[in-house]
């Protein structure tokens, strides 16, 4: 994720609309299109649309994980930072009370019950969960009760019919033996739509596991999880989670509803784990992926310190592998390169090999059968089969020099790495992380440059021949984070026009563009939840939702061919806009573009002889096209639209409103070697053409 830049190659990140002009009316004028079939410009990229993800936003713990106690481990504490503060003055302010590891935790005492709840580090289970919730019951009468209760992630849903597994870590001190009861209640207690009892409870930590089964239950976004105890005595938790039903029954999964949405994207490619989130603020608040295997209970977790939070690693290495596999789409792992946000760096040389033999064994990890020694531990983690690994990445975003100062280093790390990489691993292809246009790479070649931009919906329509005449032999590009940055939480309808403009340039060049990814994937729309907006797909507790930008790439990654085909166009509707660019510090520029008002792109699958072509009107009036089609010698009079259109830009879903913009899918008649179609106005459409 980009927080702030400089770049030449940003600049249009930047750029303020001055002045809008039309010439006279054109809405009547009538755009020629030309496919030509048997013209293929280019070949599509097998792994060109996917998924980029970091924890941010509550993406993981409160999003896409589907653990529903928040602070299971009772190491959260409040963390403070500035988000876009020089480097210099980049500060984390951690929570210093006592009891600060208890957040998201109360104490439960009523119709006279006493007891009381504090933070106990004497009383650690292992290495990995040195911290305790120590609960003291002291008085317990008959109707009374004592105990704890976790509020979840802006509340727990819960839903009719449904099965909850419960899992907690605890022992017990002076005479306390049980019970424990579980279970799900309403906010102020009195309600209970679940519960379960665990009889004994051992002097030592133990693991005890429950299931929770709701019956005919009211549905709610805003339960609560409470433990009471049924005697009195000292109970220390030291780890306390619970779970609904999952994607593919994964026991440590992910919500099924999020999963589905991902799925309906028909993604090719993940990439993981960040993003800033891969950096961290500091080397030791990096994602260290070593400290994410194997069970919950030797995973310490670390300070999200770069987004403002805590992270479980309950999304771990294995997480994310697994669900590439029940996407089916191909990894694409980013590696910590020895530089973070603040500025703690790891020389080039001996000091950065832990981390080079580091990124080793995690592509071992994933690609290693069960005879070398981590495709061994990955094997005893539960999943024997290696995974399959085409690109890894060195680094994120290693050419912001005004915030990291990290530029002039960046070619002896990203040096050491590849060697490393190349000699044990000579079939993945390596990206380096930085733009194409950037010349901070010198000693070695990346086989492909990662670029990324946040812009606003007419600088995307400004660029989207970005890509046109880049030299086709030169390098490749992966554009691994990008997004219209209008709308919030999620982007509204005239973000979702700036996209799929946007797209039809990247997939018209996907043999330069072999990836793209929209960044960022989540965001949980509860206040406090979100810190950098616009994101894809939006969720609270309960519900989720796509934005029109998220349909915009289900649209597109869901209708492509093999091969782009050229597209001639005559009468191309455009507008001359003034705008305005920051050429150096207090320096502004202005100059004027000519932006079309249709965008298009088309391709075929050499296979099925089907052609899909994609349209994009972003001005407020209809737009009649001419189609015609060479190269073919049979057209179907039948083929389908999918259809997205609104009223308005600013037209858009939210949690109350999910399917307020969505596409349509419609049988089409009346196709032939040249028909004409009228485009909505604030409309992407992609036509589905049986063709031979």
């Amino acid at each position: 994720m980009k927080i702030q830049t400089t770049n030449l190659w940003m600049l249009l990140c930047f750029i303020c609309i001055a002045g809008v002009s039309d010439a006279a009316d054109d809405s009547n004028q009538v755009t020629v299109l030309t496919l030509k079939a048997n013209d293929v410009t280019a070949k599509v990229s097998p792994l060109f649309y996917g998924l980029m993800t970091e924890e941010i936003n509550h993406s993981y713990d409160g999003g896409i994980y589907a653990e529903l106690i928040r602070n299971r481990i009772f190491k959260e504490v409040p963390i403070k930072r500035p988000l876009t503060k020089p480097e210099k003055e980049f500060k984390i302010e951690y929570g210093d009370s006592p009891n600060d590891g208890l957040m998201y935790w109360e104490l439960v005492q009523t119709n006279g019950g006493i007891g009381s709840m504090s933070q106990d580090l004497s009383q650690p289970m292992n290495t990995a969960l040195t911290n305790s919730l120590k609960l003291k019951i002291t008085s317990l009468g008959e109707n009374q009760r004592v105990g704890i209760s976790n509020e979840g992630f802006w509340g727990i849903p819960v839903r009719p019919h449904t099965t909850y597994r419960a899992r907690i870590h605890v022992k017990a001190g002076d005479g306390f033996k049980g019970p424990l009861t579980l279970a799900l209640v309403d906010q102020d207690g009195k309600t209970i739509y679940t519960q379960t009892e665990i009889e004994q409870i051992t002097d030592h930590y133990q693991r005890y596991d429950a299931t929770l089964t709701t019956g005919d239950v009211k549905v709610t976004k805003d339960a609560r999880f409470h433990i009471w105890a049924g005697d009195t005595g000292t109970v220390w938790f030291s780890l306390v989670s619970l779970f609904p039903p999952t994607y593919n029954n994964r026991p440590n999964g992910n919500r099924i509803d999020l999963m589905q949405l991902l799925a309906d994207m028909k993604p090719e490619f993940l990439r993981f784990p960040g993003g800033n989130y891969v950096e961290g603020a500091t080397i030791a608040t990096r994602f260290d992926w070593k400290k994410t295997i194997g069970d919950i209970t030797e995973r310490p977790g670390h300070a999200n310190d770069i987004w403002s939070g805590w992270s479980s690693d309950g999304m771990g290495m294995l997480e994310f592998l697994l669900w590439c596999e029940d996407l089916n789409m191909e990894p694409v792992i980013v590696v910590y390169s020895g530089y973070s946000m603040t500025g703690d760096r790891v020389a080039p040389g001996p000091d950065l090999e832990p981390y080079v033999q580091d990124a080793l064994d995690q592509i071992e990890y994933t690609i290693g059968d069960a005879s070398t020694p981590w495709g061994a531990r990955r094997a005893k983690d539960g999943h024997p089969e290696p995974f399959k690994l085409t690109y890894m990445e060195i680094g994120n975003e290693e050419d912001v020099g005004n915030w990291r100062s990290k530029g002039n280093e960046y070619d002896a790390r990203f040096t050491q790495f590849y060697d490393a990489i190349r000699a044990k691993y000579p079939q993945l292809k390596i990206i380096g992380a930085t733009p194409v246009t950037s010349d901070l790479i010198k000693t070695r070649q990346p086989d492909v440059y990662d670029d990324h931009y946040y812009r606003s919906s007419v600088s995307m329509q400004a660029d989207a021949h970005h890509y046109d005449d880049f030299d086709r032999n030169g390098p490749k590009i992966f554009v691994g984070e990008w997004a219209t940055r209008e709308g919030s939480p999620t982007p509204h309808l005239g973000a979702a026009l700036g996209d799929a403009a946007w797209l039809t340039g990247l997939e018209r060049n996907s043999d330069v563009v072999v990836m793209e990814s929209y960044a960022p994937l989540f965001v949980n729309v509860n206040p406090g939840a979100m810190l950098w907006r616009t994101d894809l797909i939006g969720y609270d507790a309960l519900t989720c939702y796509g934005s029109p930008s998220y349909y915009v790439q289900q649209m597109f990654s869901s209708h492509h061919g093999d091969t782009v085909i050229a597209v001639d166009a005559d009468h191309t509707p455009s507008r001359l806009v003034e705008m305005r660019r920051r050429i150096s510090d207090g320096e502004m520029e202005t100059y004027s573009v000519d932006i079309p008002w249709l965008f298009y792109n088309a391709t075929r699958d050499s296979h099925q002889g089907l052609i899909y072509l994609k349209l994009v009107n972003c001005s407020e009036v209809p737009r009649p096209v001419q189609i015609q089609i060479n190269g073919v010698t049979n057209v179907k009079s039948i083929g389908e639209l999918v259809q997205m259109k609104g009223n308005s830009t600013d037209d858009t879903n939210s949690i109350t409103d999910p399917t307020h913009i969505i596409p349509t899918t419609t049988a089409i008649n009346g196709l032939s070697h040249d028909f004409k179609q009228t485009l909505p106005p604030l409309s992407v459409s992609v036509l589905t053409i049986h063709a031979n």
